[in-house]
């Protein structure tokens, strides 16, 4: 089985971004807990335009690595895996149990309390984590592995996107909302008559992300408009969906992300922080990730599967569902995003932040040691 040209590069630039998202992440907590601390923490609220810098970083710059994610999301559907229905179910599957079990753990522990708000948290996967653990695994992963991991975490940040959008809205405006709709409907329209300026759907799309702030709804769902708006031709290397999607992999993975990931980890880590952990949030938070993330894309794989809906794919069985469960349990940037949507309290987002950390790490390496002793090594890369 070869991979496309597409495929491999975003596959690969994914592996070297989760990569320097573990050395961002480190950087960031030691710096946060030096005697630079106040400073380096301080840095990330210097106010531009009347916004602090994180409010550019996670509702600007993210909502361009929402517009990578929807490019992908698109292509899949059309022309990659997901276009296939008896291909695609097995991840849709995968990526609805990985959602529904981990939030339904978190809600059992806080239902009631404030912390419920939380329950998105540990639905999500890092895509460019997961996958860069799954890379040190080297030639015994299976290419069918890597495109179930990355089928799945697709559909799963599908999820997480449609979850904001309906569940993490604040003061909706329906004026703004309309006005963010007509633009949408503008681009469609262009998309519809082929025009073909890219320049025109991105400006457009500006003005949309301003509406769709104004409006209440997190502004970063322009991102998933904007690239269902791009015109998409049969898939070609010409159309200018291919051509913008190729242009944003090295920015969003080695300068988005990791500015994500310095602004969003500047935690200092006090005694009391540590304490909260013990917390409904932060147990919902880490059981949600480490125990109900494999569990419910274990238990709903084998529901498909026993339906006769879907079929494992070749060189996967049903221990690597579950420890590939295991790396989606991965939660990280989705993760850490839907924590400043949920919570206002910093105290509890911090906490929220550390558990996500925290059980990012249990899942992964326990999902990197259980495949190391499965998967036998062979000749696919």
């Amino acid at each position: 089985m070869k991979l496309t040209k597409l495929f491999t590069e975003f596959t690969n630039s994914k592996k070297a971004a989760g990569l320097v998202l573990v050395a961002c992440t480190i950087i960031s907590l030691i710096v946060a807990n030096s005697s630079f601390g106040q400073d380096y923490i301080h840095l990330w609220h210097f106010t531009i335009f009347n916004k602090s810098l994180e409010f550019w970083i996670n509702d600007g710059l993210m909502t361009l690595f929402f517009l990578l994610v929807g490019l992908e999301i698109e292509r899949e559907l059309y022309v990659g895996e997901l276009s296939d229905i008896k291909k695609s179910l097995l991840p849709v599957f995968a990526a609805l149990g990985g959602m529904l079990v981990p939030a339904l753990i978190h809600f059992a522990f806080n239902k009631g309390l404030a912390s419920q708000t939380g329950f998105g948290i540990p639905m999500a996967t890092d895509i460019a984590f997961s996958l860069a653990v799954l890379s040190l695994l080297g030639n015994r992963v299976p290419i069918s592995l890597k495109i179930f991991l990355t089928a799945l975490a697709i559909i799963d940040d599908l999820g997480a996107i449609i979850v904001i959008a309906l569940f993490y809205s604040t003061n909706f405006l329906t004026l703004y909302f309309l006005l963010a709709l007509l633009i949408f409907v503008i681009m469609l329209l262009l998309r519809k008559y082929k025009v073909q300026r890219l320049w025109l759907y991105l400006l457009l799309g500006c003005i949309q992300w301003f509406f769709m702030y104004r409006s209440g709804i997190h502004a970063t769902i322009t991102g998933i408009l904007l690239a269902f708006a791009i015109p998409f031709g049969k898939g070609e290397e010409t159309s200018i969906s291919y051509k913008l999607q190729q242009r944003l992999h090295l920015p969003v993975a080695f300068f988005i992300l990791p500015i994500f990931a310095l602004a969003n980890t500047a935690i200092h880590i006090q005694p009391e922080l540590l304490s909260n952990l013990s917390s409904a949030n932060s147990y919902g938070i880490m059981l949600g990730l480490i125990v109900g993330k494999p569990m419910g894309i274990f238990l709903f794989c084998m529901l498909g599967i026993t339906l006769g809906l879907c079929v494992l794919p070749e060189g996967i069985n049903k221990k690597h569902l579950f420890l590939t469960g295991l790396l989606a349990g991965i939660g990280f940037t989705i993760s850490m995003f839907i924590t400043l949507l949920a919570f206002t309290d910093l105290q509890i987002i911090n906490v929220s932040k550390i558990a996500v950390i925290i059980s990012s790490l249990i899942a992964g390496i326990l999902g990197y040691v259980g495949l190391r002793f499965t998967l036998k090594p062979s000749n696919n890369l």
